[in-house]
Formats: structure tokens, sequence, C-alpha cells
């Protein structure tokens, strides 16, 4: 051990990799220096050590992982001038190549992206490819995308000048001292064990990288990363080579290739991988090296080289495999964990943690000095989580298929294949035997679309039109004109009972939930600053009963929500598995639900927001007159013993009335006709509800419920400013044939003002349709100001006309919802 353990600490941060030596390093310029790092052996000796240094923020369409991204390369190229520790940093610029359409088509898409956030990147010919790196073979490539900004970093030299800069603000560093364990009590940290001391502290933040999982499970927490082998070669000598030259990467060709040395370093993703240690991580395993697979990496390895042929005509000077972190679904688990107050976690980089530390770190930073994040966490929160996840047949069978991915093409309908079928609906079969198209939703499996009774269901990745999109046509108008009936058992289901769960849920909504029962009610959950926390519903089923029901990804957030707000008075139970949920939704479901109760279901005796316990088809059911589609409709929980008997049953009586069942691809293109929010998608944690149209939910008569008095301020500097600053917009192309996904920048008089948090196909309204976040650039965000503009959407770098608005294009005034 190097230095002297403390009795106490406010912080113990536990790694000291480079995420460890960046929290530090960031709590300390956040003025929270009452820190301790512990490093079980030397700063950088899990897997920073032999991180291939790639400093690069081309490639993503999140605008949180861009701004980390480059964050931490605007941080790398200072830090030196307030350390003196060098970090290696060298702006080389970077090359990535487009090898086939669907890279072009994503690259370009990227770009404008990325461009819009601040980063400059140029599209480049086959030619200029050859100009900047003329080791590449470029007679296939159609086009290269050059990041001038980005380069590469020496990650040991980066972590030592994150060291020197949190020590320099009076952060303790000790290395060679394992934390054995992490010291709770009322479900909060006090303090950890290490070399046989008790440290005292109130935060502990689990930088532990690929011994995270492990450490976690001692505390019964949920973080399945998991270790894969990870692959570089070093050539020797070759001349001529320029060490200022970029760096390129060949996703198709699996490589990344860099100058090393007076060599070419040739990095691999290959696209079918091997986990490492799935029993568990060596507790003493540091500098360490893995045996490589020759047999195995030898396809990929010669198609990597192939694209830079000079790497065939050199010797290797090294073939190094070594354990990189990896996640099942390719973002980083980070964030403070559900179950434990106090307990902080940044672990399973994915291979991107040198490029990302800087960014993580300081968004870590803040969410432990202020108790919230100030960047949209929902995609790498580790909520998210399941404890299934941890399971080691799922952990090796995920990590080999998700390494693969980090240089797959990301084209729409892209999924991954392995380790699924976790979770099955109470009605799979019958989503099965009518041709459901399958795709993994959060663990479940949800159909996305049906080709028809008895036949099996083909679908390919693409950016265009599908041969599958007739059949999402006719359930989108199946539900607009007549009925559907979809599955979504996968959604989280809550049960709040006792003397306190009125006020627990009043106090979190920020609508009024605790009124009369038999109403179901549409909500936010905010934090102290009047941002969202939560979207769902809550149903008043008696004076002491209620159910909340949340979507699939914020199952882990909103049971941590429940429970830490809760007195001991209240009882939560997780009912997720225990009911199945099925939508009948369309002008037609009142009649066809008709005939299967004798309850009356007019408006006048059932009217919208009416929730009560029915006998339907013979079976005791909740009924829920509530729509997410934007038609009459109704949700119907139904025991998971009972669901598919109801829903043979709903079909059975629905034919004749046109009845189609129903899958995501059509929820997602119906509620974005109805501008109906996602949270997660297209509303965030960042978000307020007055700028995501949310207003009209909010009851600010209610005295006491969470983030009202931030509203409140909010809404009276809104008014002293003429408007709001930024709001959501629905957004939709005029032109019918361009398709929208998500991350088209939106434009006003030509000039970028936000960009599409979200988009699908508007069957009924005629094009594609979206819902961005618009910005006034100083001016208020006002009806005005959107009339008056000339507005525009950048698909892949075209420009297509759009018309926005406030309100719903679709039913603006729900008479159809209400009907």
């Amino acid at each position: 051990m190097v230095g002297e353990l403390p009795d106490r600490a406010r912080v113990v941060v536990i790694g000291g990799g480079v995420i460890g030596a960046s929290v530090a390093y960031h709590l300390g310029h956040a003025g929270w220096t009452d820190v301790v790092v512990l490093e079980r052996d030397r700063l950088t000796s899990g897997t920073t050590w032999h991180a291939a240094g790639l400093m690069t923020c081309f490639g993503s369409t999140s605008e949180t992982n861009t701004a980390i991204r480059l964050y931490s390369r605007d941080l790398y190229a200072r830090l030196e001038a307030e350390t003196g520790q060098s970090t290696g940093f060298r702006p080389v610029g970077l090359i990535e190549a487009a090898a086939d359409p669907d890279r072009l088509e994503e690259y370009r898409r990227v770009a404008a992206f990325q461009r819009h956030l601040g980063l400059e990147v140029h599209e480049i010919s086959p030619a200029e490819i050859r100009d900047l790196f003329p080791w590449a073979r470029t007679d296939d490539l159609l086009a290269g995308f050059h990041v001038p900004g980005d380069g590469r970093v020496n990650p040991v030299d980066l972590t030592m000048s994150l060291a020197k800069g949190a020590r320099a603000l009076g952060i303790g560093i000790i290395e060679g001292v394992a934390v054995t364990d992490v010291l709770t009590a009322d479900d909060a940290v006090t303090g950890v064990r290490a070399a046989g001391q008790t440290i005292e502290c109130e935060y502990v933040v689990n930088c532990t990288g690929m011994w995270a999982r492990q450490l976690g499970e001692r505390n019964g927490l949920v973080i399945p990363n998991q270790a894969a082998e990870h692959y570089y070669l070093i050539t020797d000598t070759i001349e001529g080579i320029d060490p200022n030259g970029p760096v390129f990467e060949d996703p198709s060709s699996y490589g990344y290739y860099r100058e090393e040395g007076g060599g070419m370093m040739v990095g691999l993703f290959e696209p079918t991988a091997a986990a490492w240690r799935v029993e568990g991580i060596p507790a003493d395993f540091s500098f360490g090296t893995l045996p490589p697979d020759w047999d195995r990496m030898a396809p990929f390895l010669e198609k990597a080289m192939a694209r830079v042929p000079v790497t065939q005509d050199v010797g290797i000077r090294t073939f190094f495999c070594g354990p990189e972190s990896f996640t099942p679904d390719l973002a980083p688990a980070v964030g403070e964990v559900p179950e434990l107050r106090g307990y902080f976690v940044a672990a399973g980089m994915n291979s991107v943690g040198v490029l990302s530390a800087g960014g993580l770190g300081r968004v870590l930073a803040h969410w432990i000095t202020t108790g919230r994040p100030d960047v949209d966490v929902t995609g790498f929160n580790v909520d998210r989580f399941r404890s299934d996840q941890l399971e080691p047949a799922y952990r090796s069978a995920r990590t080999t298929e998700v390494l693969g991915t980090v240089y797959a093409a990301h084209t729409p309908g892209t999924q991954l294949q392995s380790a699924r079928g976790r979770l099955l609906s109470p009605v799979h079969e019958r989503l099965v035997s009518q041709g459901g198209f399958l795709r993994e939703v959060s663990g479940w499996e949800g159909a996305d679309w049906f080709a028809g009774e008895g036949r099996t269901p083909e679908a390919e990745p693409t950016w265009g039109r599908a041969p599958w999109f007739e059949r999402w046509e006719q359930e989108h108008r199946a539900v607009r004109e007549a009925v559907g009936l979809m599955d979504m058992s996968f959604m989280a289901k809550f049960r709040v009972q006792g003397p306190g769960a009125g006020d627990l849920l009043d106090r979190l909504s920020a609508a009024a939930v605790n009124g009369d029962p038999g109403v179901i009610t549409y909500t936010q959950w905010l934090n102290d600053d009047g941002r969202i926390e939560a979207d769902l519903t809550v149903t008043k089923l008696g004076a002491e009963d209620f159910l909340v029901v949340a979507s699939d990804t914020a199952h882990g957030h909103v049971r941590a929500r429940l429970h830490r707000f809760a007195d001991p008075t209240v009882t939560i139970t997780d009912v997720t598995l225990d009911y199945a949920q099925l939508n009948v939704q369309g002008p037609r479901s009142r009649e066809v639900l008709a005939e299967l109760t004798e309850v009356d279901l007019s408006t006048a005796a059932f009217g919208f927001r009416s929730a009560r316990w029915v006998e339907l088809a013979g079976t005791r059911v909740l009924l829920a007159r509530i729509t997410y589609l934007g038609e009459l409709g109704y949700e119907l929980y139904v025991s998971t013993g009972d669901a598919l008997r109801v829903y043979a049953t709903i079909q059975s009586a629905g034919t004749p009335h046109g009845l189609r069942p129903v899958g995501l691809k059509a929820l997602a293109s119906l509620r974005m006709e109805k501008a109906y929010r996602d949270y997660g998608h297209d509303i965030d944690n960042t978000d307020c509800p007055l700028e995501a149209g949310l207003g009209f939910v909010l009851a600010l008569d209610k005295p006491d419920f969470i983030g009202r008095d931030a509203i409140l301020a909010r809404r009276a500097a809104n008014a002293a400013a003429g408007g709001m600053a930024r709001r959501i917009v629905q957004v939709r192309v005029t032109d019918p044939e361009p398709l929208l996904f998500h991350a088209e920048i939106v434009l006003r008089d030509g000039q970028p003002v936000g960009y599409l948090r979200a988009g699908s196909y508007g069957w009924t309204l005629g094009s594609a349709v979206g819902l961005a976040m618009v910005e006034g650039g100083g001016a208020p965000v006002t009806p005005d100001w959107l009339a008056n503009g000339r507005w525009e959407v950048d698909v892949a770098g075209r420009r297509y006309r759009a018309e926005v608005s406030l309100r719903p294009m679709y039913d603006p005034t729900s008479a159809r919802v209400r009907a």
C-alpha cells in the first residue's frame, strides 16, 4: 500500500483507471476535495494501460455522447497546461471510411447531426482519403468522413495527468489497497472496508472496470458488464510512415489503424467475439495479457490487413490480446444504483473509456455533488439493467455478439439475436402464430408487425421502404378506421398500497392522482429542479390501492423512485409478470368490448379516464379507457393465466368489426401522428413539462408535489421573457418519400434550430412525422415564431420542406379520443 488510509472521506472512488481518475479530478474541480481514490494495484493496471488511445468523436447520434466526447477532447488538449503532465493528445485527425451504401447513408446522417452539435466533419472522396492516408486501399470505398480535430492520446499519461490534477486539488490517491466491501445501513452507503480497515463515507463510486459486476454483487447490485478479448497488432517499422498521420477506421473491414512507434497499429472489432472469464475476473490480474486465439482471429485479421496492404508486407512486432469490458446493450453503466443511496457506478465502457473519460467524469461529479445529472442519462443509467442479465450464460452469449456491433452498420431494423426469449408475454404463442416479427423490448419479445396467420415474417434492415411496410400501414389504418388489438405486457406495473399510498403518489406526481377511485391519470414525476424523472399513468383503484404503469425502459427507475420516497405504511409490489396488458384501440373498440361485458361502456357511463374492475370475457379484468394511439380505446389488465383466452375471445368478437393484431411499428406511427411523448426518446431528464408541451398535466394548485416550486419559478421567468426559449414541436415533411428516424436536423429559414428526437411515418397524415426540440436562438418559441419561419428537415444531407406545430396535427382537439 502506497499512502495512509484515512478514517473517513466524503467520497471514496474505487478504481484508479482513467475513469476513476477523471471522476476524482472533476469532484475536486466541483469543490469536493474530501475524496480518496483507492486502487487495488497501480493506476491504469486494469485495462487503461493497454487501450489503443483513440480520441475520436465521430459516429454518435446521441447529444449526450457527442457532448461527452467533445468535452473529453477539449480537456485532453488543455490538461497539460494545468497539471504540467502531458496527456499525449495529438489532433492528427480521423477518417471514417464508408464502404457500402448503408454506412454512407448512416454517416451522412451522423455528420449532419454532429455538425449541429459543433463537431467539424467533412465528407471526402476516396481520392482524398488516399491523399490523407496513402496506405489504405480505396478502390472499393464510396466516401470518407474527415474529422480534423480528432486524434490520439496516451492513456497512461492521460490518467497520470488527471491524477496529478486531482492531487493538486487536495484529493488523496492511494495505490496497492483493495476494497473488499462497501458498507451500508438503511439502504445507504456508510463506508468501505479496505486493507482490514473501515473508511466511513457518504458516497462510493465504483470505477473498477471489468471488476464492477463482482464488486456490485457483494451488495446485491446489478451491473452486468463482462470482459471480452480485444485484439490489436503493431507492425515492424514502415518506411515513410507519418507519426502525425490521421487515425483511419474502416468498420466494414473490422479495423482501425494508426501509426505506432514507426509501425502501424491495426486494431480489431471482429463480428464474433469471445467473452473472457465469465465466472469472474481474478483479483490479482494486473497489467495482464491474454493468449491470442490465432485460429479464431485469422479471417478477421486478414480482412483488416487487406484494407491497408502495407501491413501484410512487414513483420508483426506485437500481437496483443487483452480484456475490455462490455455491457449487454453497448452503453455504459453510469449513475446511482437503484438499491442504495450514495452508491454510484461508472463502468462498462465498451472500448470507448479513454475517449469518454473526461466527459463522463464531469457528468458523474455533477450528479454526485448536485443530486442530479445535467445531461440526458436515460440511455446509460445503471438502473436500466435486469437481474437476469447477471446470469453467466446470458453474459457469455450477449458479449460474444455485442462486441461485434461496435463496428456493425446501424441500419434501421438491426437487432441483437443472442440471449433472446428471456421474457415472454402471456399471449406469446398467439403473437408467433399470427406471424409476428419479434424484436427485443427490454428483454421481452414484442411483435413489431404481423405477416398474417401461419406466415413466417421476413425483414432485412434498411434505410428505405421494405415489403413489410404494407403490413405496417394496414395495422395503422385498422386502428384509425376500425379496431386493433395490441399486446403491451412488457409495460412496467406496480401495485402501491397502504395508508400512505395516496400521499406518496400525489407527492411524486405533477398531476392530481389521489382523487376519486376509478380514475386513471397521466402524469410526470419530477425532480426538485422541475425536470422529468418519469412519464407514466397512476390508476386509483381504491382508497389505499393504486396501479402505476410505466414504459419498459423506465422499469428500474420508477421502482427505485417509489421505494426511495415510500414510508413504512406503503407496500410496493412489482406486478409486471402477474398481468398482461392488452390494448383494444380504434373507433370500433367500444363495440367489440360491449359484446364481451355487461358493463355499460357508453361515454356517459364509462368516460375517458374511467378505470374499474369488470367482468369481461368471463374474467375479472381491470378496464381503463385511455389511449396512447390517439383514438377511442381501452387498456385491459388481465391476470397472466387468463390472458391467452381473453386475447382469443377479443379476436373472435372483433373480426366482424375489422379487428387486426397490431404491432409496435404501428404503435410508433400512431402515437407520433398524435404527438404523444415517449420518455427516453423524445423527452428525457433534462426537460421540464412546460417546454415539453405537457403543462396541461400539471396540478399547480397542489401545494407539495416534487418540483412544483421550480415549475412556478420557470413559468414566471417564461412569462417575463415573452415565452419559452425552447419547445418540443411536431414536425412533418411535406414530401411523402423521405423517412425520418432520429437525429435529423430541423432548420428555420435555413438555420439549424434543433433536431428530431424521434420519427416515424404518418400513414394518416401522408408523410414522415416526428418530434423535435427547437430553440429560438434568443427569441421565444411562440406560435408566431413558428408560423413566420420557413421550415426544413435535413435528411442525410438533403433538405426537405416541412411544417411544424405545437398542437398535434392529427385530431388536435382529441375529439376522437373522447368520443
